[in-house]
């Protein structure tokens, strides 16, 4: 994931599991006349689902290759 730090994809998590929080409250509402409606669930499960593997593998440094086979 090329110039994504692991700041970055930290505060995306935050981000998308604060909006989790949010739609488990209530997924739309309505104030004097105006509406609100939150992101898909499926989506917000998607995008934390996305960023906790970034922020995993950010945290280990980077993608490991085990039983590698050298070319030659």
């Amino acid at each position: 994931m090329a110039g994504i730090t692991l700041a970055q994809a930290e505060t995306e998590l935050a981000l998308w599991l604060a909006a989790d929080a949010k739609v488990a409250t209530g997924q739309s509402y309505s104030i004097a006349g105006r509406s609100l409606a939150r992101a898909d669930a499926k989506e917000i499960r998607d995008n934390i689902t996305y960023w906790d593997f970034h922020v995993k593998r950010l945290t280990r440094g980077g993608i490991r290759v085990r039983h590698a086979t050298p070319c030659g």
